[in-house]
Order: C-alpha cells, then structure tokens, then sequence
C-alpha cells in the first residue's frame, strides 16, 4: 500500500481538516491546525507531503521521525501541528486497514469511557453559575471556565473579587460534588496568579489552568507553594522534550497536552506514558472538531493516568457548524452522565461527511482571535 494524495480543507469555525489517500482506497483523516494559523499549517502539510507521497503509510514511527529528525530546525506549534494531523490520519488507515480502533494497535484498552468536562462562560466569562446549571441539567458532571479578563502583572484586588464571584456562583448552583476547572489561559502574571490561587482554594476547584504563560512554567514552583489547588498546564507545549522539565521539577498535577498540536497520536501516547511515571494526571485539551476528539479518545483508551477529557461541543467559537456537523453518524459522540464511551469503529472510530466538509470549505475561514489592550494600552494577554 502506497500514499498517493494529501488534500486539506479549512473549515468552519476554525479548523483545517486533511484527508490522506492511498492506492488501495483505504483513506485516513487528521486534523492538523493551529487556532488562527490554519493557513499557516496547510502550508508546513503540504511540504511535508513531499516527503510522504510513494511511501507506506503503515511505517507511522519512521514516518513521525522523519518529518521531525528531517528537519534542521524542529518543534514549535506549526510544524509539531501539521505533523500531529498527519500521524492522526496515518493511524486511521491503519486501524481500517487491521480493521481494529487505533487503541488495540496501541496495546488495547484499559478503560471503557472517559469523563468530559463542557465550557462554560465564553472569553469574558458572564452569567456562568446559570451556565453551569445547565451542563449539570445535560448530565455533565464537570464544566470548565475562563476565570478572568485581561489582567496586569499587578493589578486590582476588584478583578480578583470578580473571579471569586464568577466561581462562588457555580458552587452554589451546581453544589460540592462538581468540578470546576479555572483556566487562567496565560493571562495572569505570576504576582496575581499566586493571590488567585490561595483565595481560590475555598471553592474546591478540580485544577487551575495555566496559571502563568508555559514560557514561564518555572514560577509554577511559586504558584504550587501558594495553594493546594491541582495545577494544570500544557495546551502550549508541543513535545516530550517540551514536558520533559516541567515533569521532572514536579510543579505540575495534570497535563493538557493537544493531540492536533503536541505532534499527534503517536507523539501524545509517550508523553502520556512519561507523566505517568512522575505520578501525573492527563487531560487532554481539545476545543477543537471530531477528529482532534476521536484522535484523544484512541489515546484516552489504553492510557491509566488520563482522568478527563475536553471536548467542544456547544463551545463558543463553534459559531456556524459544531463538531457533530461534520460526521455520518454523530451518536459516537454520545454523552451519558458526564461520560462518553470508548469508539468502536476501525481506525479513529469516525466516518467524516465528506461532502459536508467539501461544501464548509467552500466558504473556509479566517479565524483570528481577539487582540486585547489594557487600559495603558499595552498588549493584554488573550
């Protein structure tokens, strides 16, 4: 068996899908993309197809070594994505090709479902213990929020009581037996991060999410020492090496490594392997379509350290089409109180509409995200 074509598709809301063909007619899917570097990634895709094109799409570990040792220059958000999505495809024609999911070529199951978490509260979080109700009410038992706007490397005790606030509703409306997750989303400095984390401990909350920018991960050893609050890291983060440090200085209680970021199935299956040898949990960040999600859910499978999955559907950017829009039959999706079982199906365990995709990629998009200034009008962290 032979690849013979690599065919990509930027697709709303924000995603560049990529189908690989081979001369059998067994095909594979990936999702290979950066939020608001589509384009970007489309192009490091089809360099890397150039390498790929004639070969046998079953040699994946060569493969993956290939596009990365290839290269002079490696790592990094592109080139670490556009391989993640092209591993995620070669895995798919190889499930369908041994006719099993991904995860009993990857050793095989120890789990039959994982927990979800849903979002909640947008980009400026509003109205969210209403929210948080409501994903209790749809049998979710975990939602996720960002906590805060913009903030400066020392601000406001006001913006630190809003935060609180925000959080006190959800306690109250969902009660003591839910989780919260708090995404800082790299927009605290580390002087504000260590407030945040102590007065947040009150609220029980299931982690804190990148409590300072990963580029500054060595102040989570101030933030650790500040609460006893699970801290949890890792959306920007890109490879082992990468996880290699943050692991061994032991700061860190959950890792959030991205399937469509940290060099795809392959890649993820042995940082997830490493975190379990330090004692940590995994769960994977994915605000992002169907295959990023059953690309997780393959690795999820056989992984004992993972304890919760992201997942988009309903999220806020999802504006136009949801991830279920994209698939023949979205019931593999299905989630059961606050859970979703293991997929089935040969490969990724999804059949994409094709045609759906081709239509969307029609229009394609341009998704940026917001740029944001503080009040001095310096660049703010989004």
């Amino acid at each position: 068996m032979k690849i013979t074509k690599f065919e990509t598709f930027i697709v709303p809301p924000r995603w560049l899908f990529l189908k690989i063909e081979t001369d059998e007619g067994i095909v594979g899917w990936g999702e290979p993309v950066v939020e608001g570097k589509a384009a970007t990634v489309q192009a490091a895709v089809e360099e890397l197809s150039d390498y790929l094109i004639g070969r046998d799409p079953l040699r994946i570990e060569d493969h993956w070594q290939m596009m990365y040792r290839s290269g002079f220059y490696r790592g990094g958000p592109i080139l670490m994505s556009a391989i993640a999505g092209i591993d995620q495809a070669l895995w798919d024609i190889k499930g369908k090709y041994y006719n099993a999911p991904v995860y009993e070529l990857l050793g095989g199951a120890c789990r039959e479902s994982v927990r979800v978490y849903s979002w909640i509260g947008g980009d400026r979080p509003s109205d969210v213990g209403q929210a948080a109700k409501e994903k209790a009410e749809d049998g979710f038992t975990a939602v996720k929020m960002n906590g805060t706007e913009e903030l400066q490397y020392i601000d406001s005790y006001k913006k630190i009581d809003e935060v609180l606030e925000r959080v006190a509703a959800i306690r109250e409306a969902v009660g003591n037996d839910f989780g919260i997750g708090i995404d800082f989303h790299g927009r605290v400095h580390k002087p504000m991060a260590k407030i945040l984390a102590k007065e947040l401990e009150q609220f029980k909350p299931m982690f804190i999410e990148e409590p300072v920018l990963p580029e500054n991960n060595e102040a989570l050893r101030e933030v650790a020492r500040a609460t006893t609050i699970p801290i949890a890291t890792g959306e920007r983060m890109f490879s082992r090496w990468d996880f290699k440090e943050l692991l061994a200085e032991g700061y860190v209680d959950i890792i959030q490594l991205d399937l469509s970021h940290a060099g795809g199935i392959t890649e993820c299956k042995k940082i997830f392997a490493m975190a379990e040898a330090y004692d940590v949990a995994v769960a994977p960040h994915c605000p992002l379509g169907p295959i990023a999600l059953a690309s997780c859910l393959q690795v999820d499978a056989g992984s004992h350290n993972v304890f919760i999955q992201e997942q988009s559907l309903g999220i806020h950017y999802n504006q136009g089409s949801d991830l279920l829009d994209y698939l023949i039959d979205p019931s593999v999706f299905e989630y059961k109180d606050g859970y979703v079982e293991m997929l089935k199906g040969p490969g990724l365990g999804i059949e994409i509409n094709e045609e759906f995709v081709r239509k969307q990629a029609e229009g394609g998009h341009k998704w940026k995200n917001p740029v944001w200034r503080h009040k001095d009008g310096t660049i703010a962290e989004w």
